[in-house]
């Protein structure tokens, strides 16, 4: 699977994107990310408040128990602010 990191996700991962074999018992946006953040210091740190960074399934919008079962690509990033 495909997981694409923006603006200040990616910063502090260090890569904007890199394909991930998952284990078994990833299902949702909210497993990944728990997994993510077992994975270094520098998940960890992206990662260490989940409820502020968002994601999208296929470039569409997910919630955290979205399931990411028949999912190419995820993308992580902060929250927009409009005008």
């Amino acid at each position: 699977m495909k997981l694409v990191y923006f603006a200040w996700v990616r910063e502090r991962i260090g890569k904007p994107d890199e394909t991930v074999a998952l284990p078994d018992g990833i299902a949702t946006v909210a497993d990944l990310v728990a997994w993510l953040r077992g994975r270094g210091e520098e998940y960890a740190h992206a990662f260490e408040n989940p409820g502020v960074v968002r994601a999208a399934i296929d470039r569409v919008h997910a919630k955290p128990d979205s399931s990411i079962q028949d999912a190419t690509e995820i993308a992580f990033f902060p929250p927009m602010t409009g005008g």
